[in-house]
Order: C-alpha cells, then sequence, then structure tokens
C-alpha cells in the first residue's frame, strides 16, 4: 500500500518553521494549523494544533514534525483519532526506555526527538489514518527567552507548501515593566500577504496576528502554489530603568531580572588560542582568518590580547600581551594572513601556555586594574599529541587556571568532542559553543566574541533576606556582558509584604551597589485578570530555570555531586511534566508506543541524515536511489584521533522492517547497550558492496569495512601529517561514498572527486572527465585517469591511492590505497588508524576473530563480498567485516 506523510515543522522561540509537500487529490489533508504563543514576562508558552483528514478511501500514513529550540522543554502532547484522545505521558528516562524497548520487541515503532543543527531539535510521530478519519496532533512546550544583544527574538519560517484552509500564527506577548520596541519582518510578504498581518500594541502588551485566507496564499489565482515561502520575523525589547532591575511576582513565587544600560565597558585580557593542525587545511582556516581580522577590528583600545597558535608545536605571536592599538592590530591581522593548516593537535599545551601569558601579564602589572581576563580556544579536532587523556588536560587546565580566567572553547565542526569542551570551559567560568561547518562560519565566530567582548560587570551577586526567600536559583555571577541579562527565581515564604534586593558588583572603577524593595501585593496585582499569561507560569518559569542550572551544573560537577544535582532536576523535571535529559515522553498510539528524548548537543556527534530528515544517535535507512552525486565541495580535513563504535557485520534477521518496508530506528543508548552486550546494531546497506576494502600491512589480510555517519557531511578517513595526506569523503543518500577530497601538502595539491574530477593547485581549477584516458605528473604527483573510470593517485612516497567510479547497482566511489605500509606512524583517521598497531588474534572459530585496533579489541565475523577494486572488479572477496560508527 502506498503511503502518503505530509510534514509540519515548526520552531518558535528561536524560529517557528512549518513546512508541507504539496498537497494532492486523495491525500491527507491538513484543513487547520494553528500556533498558539504566549509570553509572559519573557516565558514563552507554546501550543501547535494540526488537525488533518484522510480524503482517500483507504488508509494513508501521516507524519507529524515540529521543529523546536534546544533550550525548550516539551511538556505534553496529545493525539485524538476519531474522537478517541492518546497522551503522552512523562517518565523517569529508564522506566520510559524499558516500556520504549517493550514496544520494540513486539515489533512496533519508535520515535524519537532528534537535533536537526544549530538551535533545533525536531520531535515526530506517525500515525495510521483510516480512511476519510480525522487527527488532531496537540503539542507544548516551554522556553524562557533569553535576551541577546539586546533583544528578544522570535524567528518564524513558515513553509507550507501547500494551501492550507485555517491557517493562523498568534503570538501574544505581555511585559509588565512595558515594551519599548517591537518589529516585524518578513521575507515573502506582498500587498495581498501584508493584509493578513495585524499588529495591536500598547504599553505593556502585544498581539501578532498572521491569519492568511486560500485567496491571500496563492502565488496566482489559477494556480495552487503557496506564496508562504521564508521567513517572519519578531524582535522586541522592553524599558530598563537604572535600578536594581526588574521584580514580577504572582502566586508567592517571583523572578528578577537584571539588565543595566549605559554601564561602562570593563577591559579586557584576551588570548586567542587558535588549532592550525592539519585538519584545519580548507575552508576552516580561511573562515577562522576572516573570522580573526573582523575580531581583532572590535577590540577596544584599552584592551590587551595575544594570538596562540597550535598544531603539534605551540607558537606564540608575540612573548607577551600587546595593547590593542591601531598598529598592534595591524599587524596582529597580517601575521593571521600567514597561517597555514599543518600537523597534530596539542590542545594541552596550547591552553597551558594561554595561561601562563596572563600570568606572566597580571604579575608584571602589565594589565589594567579591574579589567577582565579571556581564553578563547577554537579547535576542530580532538587531542593527538603531547597530553591526550581529555580528563588529564581538563584537571591541568583547572588547576593552572584557578578560576582566575574564563575559558571559552569553540568546537568547529563534529569531530570535535564536545563533551570534553564543555566540561572543561565550564569548570573554568566559561562556555563551550559549536561553530558549524557552513558558509557563515566565519560569522558564526564574530556573533560568538560579540557576545563576550563588553563586559560590565563583574562579581555581581544578588541577594535577598535569608527568612523571606526559598529555594532561590543561581544568585552570584562572574561576569554580565552588555545586551544580556541575568535572570533569578525563587519561591517568597513567611507571606511578607515587602521583597528587598541588595545587588553588588565590580565595575572596572570600584564597586558598585544597588537597593530596591518590592511591594508582594503590589507587583501580584500586575497579572491580576491578565488573558495573556497561562496558570502558574512564574513557578514553572522558576522549575525551568532552576532544572537548567542544576543539569549545567553537573556536568563539570564530580561524581556523588554529579548525583545529587541530577537527582534533583530529575524529580523537578517530573513534577513540572518536562522533558529534560533526564526524563522521556511516551506516546501512545492505536498501535504502538513511541519514545520521545531530549537529545544532548554532544549527541550531534553521531548526527545522521536522511533525504532532509534529521536525526541523532539513530540508525536510518531510505530505499530510494540517488539520483545524482551531490554538488559542490568545502575544504574540510582532520587530524584526530578516533575512537570509533566497531561492530560485527549485520545480519538481516537483525533489521526490523514497519509494514511498508521502512527499516524502524534503533536509539542511542540501545546501541550503547548492545556493545557493551556483544550484540551490534545493524548498518544499513542497499547491496552487499562495502564501503572500503583495507589490505591490512604485514598481515595479509583484508578487512571490508562499512562507515556510518553524517549524509553530505564530510568525513575524516585518513591523515598523515608527516607524509602530507588527508583524505574526506561525504555519503550520499544510498549511503555509499559519492564524493572525495585528497589534499596533499608536498606538492600543494587538491583534488575534489565526485561526478568529475577537479584538479586545484595555486588557486588553479582544472577538470579532469571519468571518460577520457588522461595522464600527467604535478611536482612528484602521478596522476591517471583510465577509461574504465578509475583514478590513480601516486606520491613520492609510494602511497597509492585509488578510486574506481561504480555505476551498478547504484553511483558510489570505491576508495583503496595501495603501499599503506609506508605510512608514518602518525596517521589516523576512520581509515588510518587501522595502519599503525593493528593485528589479529587467533581464536578458536573459522569465520570469527578479534582484531586489535590502537589497542582495543574487536569482533569481527568472515564475509563473503563483492570486490569493487579495478584489479578484481565484480568479483567477489572474503574479508573481515567490520562497522564503525564515527
Amino acid at each position: 500500500m502506498e503511503k502518503h506523510i505530509f510534514f509540519v515543522w515548526l520552531v518558535f522561540s528561536s524560529q517557528i518553521v512549518l513546512a508541507y509537500p504539496a498537497k494532492h487529490q486523495n491525500d491527507i489533508e491538513i484543513y487547520s494549523l494553528n500556533v498558539d504563543c504566549k509570553v509572559a514576562s519573557r516565558f514563552a508558552h507554546t501550543v501547535i494544533t494540526s488537525r488533518v483528514v484522510n480524503r482517500a478511501n483507504e488508509s494513508k500514513e501521516a507524519l507529524f514534525e515540529v521543529e523546536l529550540p534546544k533550550t525548550a522543554f516539551i511538556t505534553n502532547f496529545s493525539m485524538t483519532i476519531d474522537g478517541k484522545t492518546y497522551p503522552g505521558t512523562i517518565k523517569e528516562k529508564k522506566s520510559a526506555q524499558d516500556q520504549y524497548d517493550a514496544a520494540v520487541s513486539r515489533g512496533q515503532s519508535a520515535g524519537l526527538v532528534k537535533s536537526t543543527g544549530r538551535k533545533l531539535e525536531q520531535f515526530h510521530v506517525t500515525v495510521n489514518v483510516a480512511a476519510a478519519g480525522k487527527v488532531t496532533f496537540e503539542l507544548i512546550y516551554e522556553e524562557l527567552l533569553k535576551l541577546k544583544h539586546g533583544k528578544y527574538e522570535l524567528l518564524i519560517k513558515v513553509k507550507p507548501k501547500q494551501l492550507v484552509n485555517h491557517f493562523q500564527i498568534d503570538a501574544h506577548i505581555f511585559e509588565p515593566q512595558g515594551i519599548n520596541f517591537l518589529e516585524t519582518n518578513s521575507t515573502f510578504m506582498t500587498n495581498e500577504l501584508s493584509n493578513a498581518l495585524k499588529i495591536v500594541q500598547n504599553e505593556n502588551k502585544a498581539h501578532i496576528s498572521f491569519k492568511p485566507t486560500i485567496t491571500q496564499q496563492k502565488k496566482h489565482p489559477e494556480l495552487e502554489e503557496t506564496l508562504l515561502d521564508g521567513d517572519f520575523l519578531i524582535r522586541y525589547d522592553v524599558n530598563r530603568s537604572g535600578t536594581a532591575g526588574d521584580i514580577q511576582i504572582i502566586n508567592g513565587y517571583f523572578v528578577h531580572y537584571f539588565a543595566p544600560t549605559q554601564m561602562p565597558v570593563i577591559p579586557k585580557n584576551v588570548v586567542f588560542v587558535i588549532d592550525e593542525s592539519g585538519s584545519m587545511m580548507g575552508s576552516k582556516i580561511q573562515q577562522t582568518k576572516e573570522a580573526m581580522k573582523k575580531i581583532l577590528e572590535d577590540l577596544n583600545p584599552e584592551d590587551h590580547f595575544n594570538l596562540v597558535f597550535f598544531s603539534g608545536s605551540v607558537l606564540e605571536w608575540k612573548p607577551s600581551l600587546l595593547q590593542a592599538t591601531e598598529e598592534n592590530i595591524q599587524l596582529a591581522k597580517q601575521y593571521v594572513q600567514t597561517i597555514r593548516a599543518q600537523g597534530a593537535t596539542d590542545i594541552n599545551r596550547a591552553l597551558l601556555t594561554a595561561t601562563d601569558q596572563l600570568n606572566k601579564a597580571t604579575s608584571s602589572e602589565l594589565l589594567l586594574e579591574g579589567s577582565i581576563s579571556i581564553i578563547i580556544l577554537l579547535t576542530d579536532g580532538n587531542p593527538t599529541t603531547g597530553v591526550t587523556n581529555v580528563n588529564t588536560i581538563q584537571e591541568n587546565i583547572k588547576k593552572a587556571n584557578k578560576e582566575k580566567y574564563f575559558l571559552y572553547c569553540l568546537g568547529f565542526g563534529f569531530d570535535v568532542s564536545y563533551t570534553f569542551l564543555e566540561k572543561m570551559a565550564l569548570s573554568n567560568g566559561g562556555v563551550a559553543r559549536r561553530i558549524y561547518e557552513d558558509s557563515d562560519a566565519a560569522l558564526q565566530l564574530q556573533g560568538f566574541y560579540q557576545e563576550v567582548a563588553t563586559p560590565i560587570l563583574k562579581e555581581i551577586e544578588m541577594k535577598y533576606p535569608e527568612n523571606a526567600v526559598q529555594e532561590l536559583t543561581q544568585n552570584n555571577f562572574k561576569v554580565l556582558y552588555d545586551g544580556s541579562e541575568i535572570a533569578v527565581a525563587g519561591k517568597i515564604g513567611n507571606e511578607i509584604d515587602i521583597l528587598p534586593v541588595e545587588i553588588k558588583a565590580q565595575t572596572h572603577t570600584g564597586t558598585l551597589t544597588l537597593k530596591e524593595e518590592a511591594n508582594v501585593l503590589e507587583k501580584e496585582q500586575v497579572f491580576e485578570h491578565q488573558k495573556y499569561i497561562f496558570g502558574n507560569f512564574m513557578e514553572r518559569l522558576w522549575a525551568y530555570l532552576t532544572i537548567q542550572q542544576l543539569l549545567q551544573k553537573s556536568i563539570s560537577a564530580e561524581e556523588e555531586e554529579q548525583k545529587s544535582l541530577e537527582a534533583k532536576a530529575l524529580e523537578l523535571s517530573l513534577k513540572y511534566s518536562f522533558v529534560t535529559p533526564l526524563t522521556s515522553m511516551v506516546v501512545t498510539k492505536p498501535d504502538a508506543e513511541e519514545v520521545a528524548n531530549k537529545p544532548a548537543e554532544a549527541d550531534n556527534e553521531n548526527l545522521w541524515r536522511d533525504g532532509g530528515r534529521h536525526t541523532t544517535g539513530t540508525w536510518m535507512y531510505s530505499r530510494r536511489p540517488i539520483m545524482n552525486l551531490m554538488n559542490g565541495l568545502t575544504t574540510r580535513h582532520r587530524d584526530v584521533q578516533l575512537t570509533p563504535l566497531v561492530q560485527t557485520e549485520p545480519n538481516n534477521e537483525n533489521l526490523r522492517r514497519d509494514g511498508g518496508g521502512r527499516r524502524g530506528y534503533v536509539s542511542r543508548k540501545s546501541r550503547i547497550r548492545n556493545r557493551l552486550s556483544g550484540k551490534f546494531t545493524p548498518l544499513p546497506s542497499t547491496h552487499e558492496y562495502p564501503h572500503f576494502i583495507l589490505h591490512l600491512p604485514n598481515e595479509n589480510k583484508e578487512i571490508c569495512l562499512n562507515i556510518g555517519g553524517h549524509l553530505q557531511l564530510p568525513i575524516s578517513l585518513l591523515s598523515d601529517p608527516e607524509k602530507g595526506i588527508q583524505v574526506t569523503g561525504k555519503l550520499g543518500e544510498n549511503r555509499q561514498f559519492v564524493q572525495y577530497e585528497i589534499a596533499y601538502q608536498n606538492p600543494d595539491i587538491r583534488i575534489d572527486v565526485k561526478e568529475e574530477i577537479v584538479l586545484n593547485q595555486t588557486g588553479n581549477a582544472t577538470m579532469l572527465p571519468w571518460t577520457t584516458t588522461i595522464s600527467l605528473t604535478v611536482q612528484s604527483l602521478k596522476i591517471m585517469v583510465e577509461e574504465d573510470k578509475s583514478l590513480t593517485l601516486s606520491g613520492a612516497d609510494n602511497i597509492t591511492i585509488k578510486i574506481s567510479y561504480e555505476e551498478f547497482p547504484e553511483h558510489f566511489l570505491g576508495l583503496y590505497f595501495m603501499g599503506t605500509d609506508n605510512f608514518s606512524d602518525q596517521v589516523t583517521g576512520l581509515l588510518g588508524q587501522f595502519y599503525f598497531n593493528t593485528h589479529f588474534e587467533k581464536t578458536n572459530h573459522r569465520t570469527k576473530t578479534k582484531i586489535i585496533i590502537q589497542g582495543q579489541s574487536h569482533n569481527v565475523i568472515r564475509k563473503s563480498k563483492k570486490d569493487y577494486r579495478v584489479e578484481s572488479r565484480n568479483k567477489t572477496l572474503d574479508c573481515w567485516s567490520l562497522v564503525i560508527n564515527p
């Protein structure tokens, strides 16, 4: 039976995305979609209601998807099918997982919340709709909006891809302080659609409504295509005074917002620690240079700065920090343009060098009194030389720093361990941030710097009477940056009439003391009879903020304290029905149960994509053949030492399928548990060709290797800094590799291989077609393209790389190496790790054995696979089969 699926993508509080494929006759029809968001005192409560009907004369599958901010917590979900409601239930994660595992064992599907990008995660659920049946989906989530660059922002990406009879978005904003700024903007607005936009605003309320009719939605009166395709943006800010902030109280709970204005900026001392290892070669190093040029220009004249570059060694631009004069900034910009990516990654020594620089500058009284010192680390990989144990590095930096300097860690791309960077940053007063490998990476770097470029207060203490306030959230803060906001919440006890507050902080010139008293009764009256607020929102705001802070604090806590913090966060998550990293939502359907888990940022390191749908920590399977090879290639390299998850070759008996033949999802937690128990998770494969065939030096054995990874994102395959070779690859929709990039350092050449071969040398590009025999030598590199659609690259070190272009059964590129015993002992990467310190251990089983990779033992199994190599194309090969999940 053919399945018809509709999509809904929504994001709020950072973005709302609405997207559906075009509506066809007799398909599932969305006849109503409503997004209602109430923002009361920065706390956003969003309800998404979608109503669909199956117009066909047979059952169809409907897929409901919502993208929501990573900082939001789902609080409720329900489906009403033909009048019967199926609610979601929030449980402790282990309990929900047990229920999920039981559903999986019965062959039912399992749904998860997935990470989908920089700020978003996706909730999705499918349900079978009977002929003429109706379904109503309702999802609720909540989030505390953060002030960023002086504004709160709601960005709505509208992409229905069909006409919807009843389409409406409502944003209700109530801010007791008063709204002093509100604007809307849209990339798709026409005169017709502008009539569907209504904005009503008074002193402290705003209602933005967008309700286009079918006629207004149409591109043309005779067409069924929609105009709704683009961004709809709402920005606002509130009135602020020069006092001790604003206190708001309702039902015995309070929140205190503090975002002072017109404060003098505290001078800063910043050491930029920049990774220039081989993995940064290409676009990443260029984007870093571009970003650093702008960042250096934004330094204030009273600031001090220095640059530390690191690979296998550490280079200090200057022996000590310099004042940010125009001359020094210009010299630094010129020097940054000369850096070149090469070598390994010594993060430990680089950070200790930066700390030592700040120590020397402080002891020599070079720095201004009262200034703030910051270390900003940018790296794209894990430590591969020097101290490589991440726990040891974290301990070393914390010991050397002694909480004197703020450490901010920027992880460039997905090969870096975000968990490692996050814990190290939080342990040293800073935060971690992932920089995504997109065309705007330089803007991402600049954007982060702007967030920390203007410190205005430090050592801030928000003081409340101990006998008057209970269950207080964090009230001590190391630093406050201009354009951001401090929020403290708590419960008021003893039925007090007046809540006094005192703020103490350090400015550049001395101590700042602010005092204020809040009349409890008057403050509570502000919220009476306000239709824009929802229930016990202040108490929920307090719980949300408390959970967020407990979870963040647990990241850098010792084991016992971590357990205590997580236990408190779990208790609150269950009490207030929040889907947090410690809880899950069990979704009941007529024929199945699904579990929604909240992924952590670190889970992005295992991101998968399938046909435009993004998921985290799950296997996904697609039967659709690849129609063409991917266009474009961004230069990216890796030098990281990877420790992959190695599994035995999948067996089709272990693959679950639903009624449509689509293999089900297997959770990341289940995969880890299966690994520990000696089981394996199936890797989807559309045919019997392995991704790679590796001939191990000195073993006379071959490995057939399959690799999971990020669809259309680069995967580090091999890096040998001593030999000057970098190889990355990208997976296509058929789960085979459809493009590679091979970069040589000497000579400086890059070869991009996909549906054509592009030779790049010193800025000049030459296209080499697959269908013509070509032989050329570029310095010491011999390049041969043969009519049988094979490419051979032979370097001076007798290392040969071969790539074959395979058209059957689906387009893919086969890659293999010759002369692998000539790799150096520095070789790393998913393939490179096999060529150093790898051997087999004999077992008593003929078809099973163990392989020792970098000292780790893994079970492998003997299989017969199709050989794509030019020398033996279309024959079968007996090899030891592995699956690696990077």
